[in-house]
């Protein structure tokens, strides 16, 4: 997590060793210019730009040295004035490539306050290391301190609330980096109780027996292969003055080979991710419970390890999920549907305003949107409430339709539903909702169902090219941030 010292301040501080000043380069007619700031920036307002290599490309960046030691970074921002989301990523680009210095001071223009939140916000999402395997790299952290200068002084609520969802967006990276030997469904449950330490959230949790006991199917049957049984965890914050009630379910599939339906190998590397969706929704809700929030929570982790072994599920099994529905399974590879229904069963129980799941679901999904999207389906309403709080994060996310006549390939002989079409991978990111959309229950009153969004976050929860903007190699924390606005929300 971050532990970085951060300051919005009108007054720069002085040229030092080992301090960098961040300077924004665009492009004015045909000549490249410095843009205008707060920084003393005097030594090199004549210096020609173009041929130290500096360029307006956006994070594109050049050092040369300052008065007194200092240096500066000269940083492509494209344009006079930035937009909110890139002024994000400028700063993202600068800590995540400047952490080698001690301080780091942000000079980039602003309009308002939410610009000068937005480079606070990028600069903390952008210093992240993971370096907990690495040998002799641990202690190894020099920035200590990021200054952003602006005349716009956001709120102190609203900083500490950019530090706390930061700090979470970290943790999830820190969770989903850690391999399967390490996090696995009971370490993970401990790793969630030890989050919780001192805050108003309670906690509950299922072993093995339990599930078995309470009904939970899908949990059960996608972990039992495994000589680490499966767990369920539930988190709940009920703060006084709560007006709203959101259920979060996320998927916690601590490794994935496929079960018995077994990936090829090569699939395998990277399946230590298929546990974002739920530490995604821990860390939402540890910052949204530092952060004061008033919206009631429960928040569900279905954690299981998906083996292969003499115990596993088999294709053609039947097993029957918490709500009472019995699910055919085809194929043990779309384990992540499973442990959801159970989740959403449980979730659709209390009858909350708004069910939201997330997980690293479907192949399907990376195929139609790509490695930064995330697909999201389900009713109208909650889909444009994820839209809304995803664009005020600068995440990305893209509406999916759920076409009434693909919910006849899940049709099933023997059982109420099958988890897949053996044979017809078209539209695998839609099936998959379909299915899950078959275990969200009623709302209050008995004619509707609740409010539910689908965000499938396959594409975006881990990062395999190079680092960009605030977003690292390996893991990134993406969609943590658009659901701590969404809970932040007031309803209308």
């Amino acid at each position: 997590m971050t532990t970085v010292a951060l300051k919005i301040a009108s007054k720069s501080p002085a040229h030092a060793q080992q301090r960098v000043f961040v300077i924004g380069v665009y492009k004015k007619g045909k000549s490249l210019v410095l843009s205008d700031g707060l920084a003393d920036a005097l030594a090199i307002r004549h210096v020609d730009l173009e041929t130290i290599s500096a360029s307006e490309k956006t994070e594109s960046l050049v050092k040369i040295p300052g008065p007194n030691g200092s240096t500066f970074a000269l940083i492509g921002i494209g344009q006079e004035q930035p937009s909110i989301d890139t002024l994000r990523d400028l700063a993202g680009a600068a800590t995540r490539s400047l952490s080698s210095f001690k301080d780091i001071v942000i000079d980039l223009p602003t309009a308002s306050a939410a610009d000068a939140l937005a480079i606070a916000e990028g600069a903390l999402l952008g210093d992240y290391q993971f370096t907990k395997y690495k040998s002799g790299e641990k202690a190894v952290r020099k920035l200590q301190a990021v200054v952003v200068l602006s005349n716009h002084r956001p709120s102190t609520k609203d900083l500490d609330s950019v530090r706390f969802a930061s700090e979470a967006v970290h943790f999830t990276r820190d969770l989903a980096n850690t391999p399967a030997n390490d996090l696995y469904p009971a370490s993970f449950a401990k790793a969630a109780e030890k989050a919780i330490k001192g805050l108003p959230l309670e906690i509950e949790i299922w072993d093995e027996k339990k599930l078995q006991a309470d009904g939970f199917g899908g949990i059960y049957a996608v972990g039992k292969g495994s000589a680490r049984p499966p767990r369920l965890v539930k988190i709940t914050y009920s703060p006084k003055g709560a007006n709203r009630h959101i259920a979060l379910v996320g998927k916690g599939i601590t490794f994935d080979t496929g079960g018995l339906s077994l990936k090829p190998g090569e699939a395998m590397v990277g399946m230590k991710y298929d546990m974002t969706g739920a530490a995604s929704s821990l860390a939402a809700t540890v910052a949204l419970a530092q952060m004061g929030a008033k919206v009631k929570l429960s928040t569900w982790l279905c954690l299981a390890e998906n083996m292969p072994s003499g115990t596993a599920q088999r294709p053609n099994d039947i097993i029957k999920i918490r709500n009472g529905k019995t699910v055919e399974v085809l194929n043990t590879d779309a384990e992540g549907r499973l442990v959801l229904a159970d989740g959403l069963s449980a979730a659709s129980e209390e009858k909350p305003d708004l069910i939201v799941d997330v997980a690293t679901l479907t192949g399907a999904a990376v195929i139609a949107l790509g490695n930064r999207y995330a697909g999201v389906m389900g009713d109208e309403a909650a889909i444009k409430e994820v839209q809304a709080a995803a664009s005020t994060a600068g995440e990305k996310v893209w509406p999916m339709p759920l076409p009434s006549e693909l919910r006849a390939l899940l049709n099933s002989d023997i059982a109420d539903i099958a988890n897949v079409k053996i044979g017809n991978r078209s539209g695998g990111m839609l099936v998959g909702g379909h299915f899950l959309k078959e275990f969200v229950g009623l709302a209050k009153g008995g004619k509707t169902t609740i409010p539910w969004a689908h965000i499938d976050i396959a594409g975006p929860s881990d990062n395999g090219g190079a680092a960009y903007g605030y977003i690292p190699k390996g893991a990134t924390g993406t969609i943590v941030r658009t659901l701590v606005n969404l809970a932040l929300k007031q309803p209308d």
